[in-house]
Order: structure tokens, then sequence, then C-alpha cells
């Protein structure tokens, strides 16, 4: 099932997809009042018998997106998880070897756009890159979390686009300065319940800029699976339902392109991800 956070009438909420159109849960069961408060419930398995007899009143079309999660506690970004990604990074000239664990570094919420809104570019650079991500919501909270165990903790998959300002990126050894300015990392537009979607099952993925292929491949090449990203992540501090963990970004990223391609005003960016669906956002200017 499809689950999204949305803006109707001026009113936040969250709900099911069910065709072109949204079942309303948050007014059906108002003792949870947001998709993560029904995640922290431990209902997420309990979707489809949830939404039983809640009739699919709201137009998508009608419904402003939020990000998926639109306030999570954690926001855990892997770097360089691909092994085409690392390659042409290591071909474009810097000097990376593959990690023995996974690389980390967090976003924080107000750095998230939702589908359909436009991902900012800010005044101080021309370098806003894509990055097409699988993105995966926890549903059961958990510390120092097995391998074998770790997907019982998902609630659901979705995409994000961890939009990357390249030269704040280099800035110094730490990468988050050029992760975090507001409304770069678009999360949308819903999540596929866990059950809708195998444990192993390779995803492929596919971003486009004005309807143009970037990148194409599947999940299988991820240096790092999802599992042993959330054993990893749940070593340092504990999961909690409503966190994402956003797996990584594989090659055909604007940054190696000779010369390099970076998103302007006006472009128009896609993420497919089989099996989920595609995330759109304009590119716009920031306005200060």
């Amino acid at each position: 099932m499809k689950l999204l956070s949305f803006e109707y009438q001026g009113r936040a909420s969250w709900g099911a997809v069910i065709g072109d159109h949204v079942a309303d849960l948050g007014r059906a069961h108002p003792q949870y009042p947001t998709l993560q408060a029904y995640l922290e419930a431990g209902r997420g398995a309990l979707a489809a018998q949830d939404a039983e007899g809640v009739a699919a009143s709201i137009a998508l079309s009608d419904i402003t997106f939020l990000p998926v999660i639109p306030h999570p506690e954690k926001i855990v970004c892997a770097i360089r998880n691909y092994h085409d990604h690392h390659r042409e990074v290591v071909a474009a000239g810097l000097d990376r070897e593959l990690s023995a664990y996974p690389p980390i570094f967090l976003r924080v919420w107000r750095s998230q756009c939702a589908h359909g809104q436009p991902i900012l570019r800010p005044h101080c650079s021309d370098s806003l890159d894509w990055e097409g991500e699988l993105a995966v919501i926890i549903g059961k909270p958990g510390r120092n979390i097995p391998e074998d165990k770790a997907h019982e903790h998902v609630a659901g998959y979705s995409i994000y686009n961890d939009a990357s300002v390249r030269e704040w990126q280099f800035h110094a050894k730490s990468i988050a300065a050029g992760k975090n300015f507001e409304s770069t990392g678009a999360f949308g537009p819903w999540m596929m319940t866990a059950d809708e979607i195998a444990p192993t099952q390779p995803l492929k993925l596919t971003t486009r800029l004005n309807g143009v292929q970037m990148q194409s491949t599947t999940t299988a090449d991820m240096i790092f699976s999802v599992a042993q990203q959330i054993a990893y992540a749940s070593t340092i501090f504990t999961l909690v339902a409503g966190d994402v963990l956003v797996t990584g970004t594989p090659g055909g990223v604007g940054w190696s392109k000779k010369p390099p391609r970076f998103m302007v005003p006006g472009d128009v960016v896609e993420v497919e991800i089989e099996g989920i669906g595609t995330l759109r956002n304009p590119i716009e200017q920031a306005p200060i």
C-alpha cells in the first residue's frame, strides 16, 4: 500500500493512495495525526486493515504533497554506496578507497521538500547536482539491530533526491555542509509499505533531467546493503519509527560529467524507482 503525507484545504494529514485518489486516514483515525505517529504506534503493517471502509474521496490532483515523513528525528544518508558511483568518483580524480564500514552523514528535516515542490538552488552556488536514491523508512525502533533482523524494522520504501551543493560539500572533509541547504532533499511522493517489496529485491533506479536519462542502475549495485546500513546506524544511535535512511546514489551525477552539468532554474528532475513510483521536482532559484 502507498502511504503519504499531504495538505488538503489548508489541513495537514496523511493517508493511503488508492488509484488516483487518497483515503484520508488522518481524519479517519485522529489518534494518529501524522504518518510518523501512526508508525510510532506500531501500526505500519496494519495500513490495509485500517484503510478498510475509509472512502478515497480526495483526488491526488487536489492535494499538496508533503515529504513522506515531514519531521523525522534522523535522516541518515550513505556516501558513495554504489560501485559505479565509486568508480566515477575515482575516475574524476578524487582519491577515495572503499570503506570497510558504511560512510554516513545526517540531513536535517528542514532541508527536505516534497514531490512536486521546487528544489531550490542557493544563491551562493551554481553547482546543484542530482542524486537519485532509495529511501528506507523505519517502523520499529531498535538499537544494535543484527543484519538478519534488520528488515523487521522497515516500515516501507520511498524515493529521495539527495541534491548536493557540490563546492560546499568540498569545503571540508565532512560533506554535510553541501547536503543541508533548505529545500534540496526531495522526498516522496509516498512510501510503499514493506509487505509490497521483498527485502533483497533488486529495484531499478532511473534519474532523468528534462526527460534525459542521467542515472540508471539497480539497488543490487549497492556496496552496503539496506540491512548492513540499518545494523551499522543502529549501533551508533537508536533508530526510531519515522527515521529515514537514504541509501546512496549510483553513478551518473552531474559533477562527474565532462564538462560538469548541474541543475539550473527551469530544469525538471525525476527519480523513478521500480515498484514505488516517480519523484518529480522543478528547479528554482532560492528567494533569499
